[in-house]
């Protein structure tokens, strides 16, 4: 009986002990907190300032989650993609066109609006003196594109470049290489966004080029989590993040009180597309598809 009596008041120390916990909030809260993040984004040819820039919010969120968040810078969007289908960044500051993929191939989450033009264009540019004056004109013509998996520089503009045959189609690492090689004559034409080519102009002499196309509008990109990241953990990630101080979420480019882009329509896009991706290395490159 004794023993009996020694088991009961062993039974009911233990639930009280599970009861004091569960409402301090402790056992559960750590546990459930992430111990260890990647952040992932591409920083093009600033990489360095680019890193500057998210190094106050990678502290900020180490102390407030109590874990280790580390950065993983990558440099074109082929890596970033490479890096969203293995699942490999917890989460992602996405430019559009790499929001898009990450969403339809990889079951990421958008859970904040990354700063930037609320209406992106694409563009196809060519030289001021040249004689293209329409789309069409670019047939058999050599043209540069940026890297897949950008929506202004390479999903959108083959979208508008559908039906054509091009002599060749070359891949510009950035914006600005793209601009050299249209003032060089390398190509007849390059594509980027509207954004990059205010900026990047300014590097050669005014009036060297003019805006041949520009696509239809779509949205800034977006901060995703990925589907590996528990629920639990996801809420946590975002309080923190909206709780961040204003200079902080304006460094890291995101509005921590807006809701996310829809991307659907860019999605849509990017899924018709798909198809040329095996013939843009061709040369010629057919830009169409044959029937089924």
């Amino acid at each position: 009986m004794s023993r009996l009596r020694r088991f009961f008041k062993l039974c009911l120390l233990g639930l009280m002990v599970v009861g004091l916990l569960q409402a301090s909030g402790c056992g559960a809260t750590v546990s459930e907190q992430p111990t260890r993040l990647t952040i992932g984004l591409v920083s093009y040819d600033d990489g360095a300032s680019s890193l500057e820039k998210y190094q106050r919010f990678q502290t900020y969120l180490a102390e407030q989650l109590k874990a280790v968040v580390e950065l993983e810078p990558v440099f074109n969007e082929i890596r970033a993609v490479e890096q969203i289908r293995a699942a490999k960044w917890s989460l992602v500051f996405a430019p559009s066109g790499l929001a898009a993929i990450a969403i339809a191939e990889a079951n990421y989450l958008p859970i904040f609006p990354m700063l930037g033009t609320p209406n992106q264009r694409a563009v196809l540019v060519v030289r001021s003196d040249s004689p293209y004056q329409a789309l069409g004109d670019l047939a058999n013509q050599a043209i540069a594109l940026g890297e897949a998996g950008s929506a202004t520089g390479y999903y959108l503009p083959l979208y508008d470049l559908y039906g054509l045959t091009l002599k060749q189609i070359e891949f510009a690492p950035t914006s600005a290489t793209a601009l050299a090689w249209i003032a060089e004559d390398r190509v007849a034409a390059g594509a980027m966004s509207e954004d990059d080519f205010q900026q990047h102009r300014s590097g050669f002499e005014e009036g060297t080029f003019r805006i041949l196309h520009a696509s239809r509008a779509i949205p800034a990109g977006a901060v995703l989590i990925s589907p590996t990241v528990d629920r639990n953990q996801q809420q946590y990630i975002e309080q923190a993040m909206q709780n961040a101080p204003s200079s902080m979420t304006a460094d890291a480019g995101y509005s921590p009180n807006s809701n996310p882009p829809d991307l659907t329509q860019l999605i849509a896009l990017v899924e018709k597309v798909r198809p040329l991706e095996s013939r843009i290395k061709e040369q010629p490159a057919v830009l169409t598809l044959a029937p089924p």
